[in-house]
């Protein structure tokens, strides 16, 4: 399981000027089960998404992704988890196996 966080190096207009792009790619790894949840952070200086994936090299490809990363308008923390404590919908999210590209 995996934290990402993204922190802006440019202001919210700059932001908006390319959300398109990264709701497509958020899309995307929704439809691949490999994302959560995600939304901004309040106040509006980054975002977050809860997310899986087989191994951090493989979160590290999707991050590299993104176009807020692609253009540099973004910084990327992944912050990787073990949770040892969860409930049904969780271990239904996570599975017994990652299975999944």
């Amino acid at each position: 399981m995996f934290i990402i966080e993204l922190t802006y190096k440019v202001s919210p207009e700059e932001i908006d000027k390319n959300l398109e792009a990264h709701m497509d790619y958020i899309d995307k790894y929704y439809s691949t089960g490999h994302f959560l949840a995600s939304g901004r952070q309040e106040p509006r200086s980054g975002g977050i998404i809860l997310a899986k994936a087989r191994s951090r090299e493989r979160m590290e490809d999707i991050v590299s992704k993104d176009p807020l990363n692609i253009k540099g308008l973004a910084d990327f923390k992944i912050i990787e988890f073990k949770a040892t404590k969860n409930t049904k919908e969780y271990k239904e999210f996570v599975g017994e196996e990652y299975t999944f590209e």
